[in-house]
């Protein structure tokens, strides 16, 4: 079986875990192997088209969506003024309004710009989704991958206004496609012409 047949097969299988997510106790961790199976995925394809950009730009978009989050969690709890924050809703007097609104307010703001920093890391991270899905459908000519990487960054944009997470659910069902209409081989390459080839042949009888 070769590299292309393996990546269609374990590809397709890591997309579909990874939509599995949201099964309760069990879909993180299937999530989880979804993610290491599309890698392998991914590498697989990389070493058979022997084009490194595609496995690099997919690892970009793994380590951004991770610093996404890491970012978007870090800049709440500083905006929140620390652990302190936890510490103050225990001895908050909800009877107070003033005293409530201030610290729902706080925390409100503090979540709010978290969310804008992760979102815009995210952005930038499905930029490089497109870019390795791009590189696939130009080696495999399964331009359903370029629809799918589109449809990523179009859904990170449009998280903002809640729509994305529709996008990003239909991205994902075009993912798992995608991998299973992997050719078993490499379509082949069509070589251009180089310049001398191009030439028109001199008239016959010319010097």
């Amino acid at each position: 079986m070769s590299q292309l047949s393996n990546a269609k097969i374990i590809g397709g299988i890591g997309a579909l875990l990874t939509l599995l997510i949201f099964i309760p106790a069990a879909g993180f961790i299937l999530s989880i192997v979804g993610i290491i199976l599309i890698f392998v995925a991914i590498k697989q394809i990389s070493d058979e088209t022997k084009d490194a950009s595609l496995y690099n730009n997919y690892l970009w978009f793994f380590i951004l969506s991770i610093i996404a989050l890491i970012v978007a969690a870090a800049i709440t709890v500083i905006a929140l003024g620390g652990l302190s924050f936890f510490t103050a809703i225990q001895t908050v007097d909800w009877q107070n309004p003033a005293e409530a609104m201030n610290i729902v307010g706080t925390g409100v703001i503090a979540c709010v710009l978290g969310l804008i920093v992760g979102w815009v890391v995210m952005i930038i991270a499905t930029l490089y989704l497109r870019k390795s899905y791009d590189r696939i459908a130009e080696h495999t000519k399964v331009d359903l991958f370029k629809t799918t990487g589109l449809l990523y960054f179009i859904g990170a944009i449009t998280l903002i206004v809640l729509i994305g997470f529709l996008i990003l659910f239909i991205a994902k069902i075009l993912e798992i496609v995608s991998f299973f209409t992997i050719p078993d081989t490499l379509p082949a390459q069509t070589t251009p012409l180089s310049t001398t080839q191009q030439q028109s042949p001199p008239p016959a009888g010319s010097l």
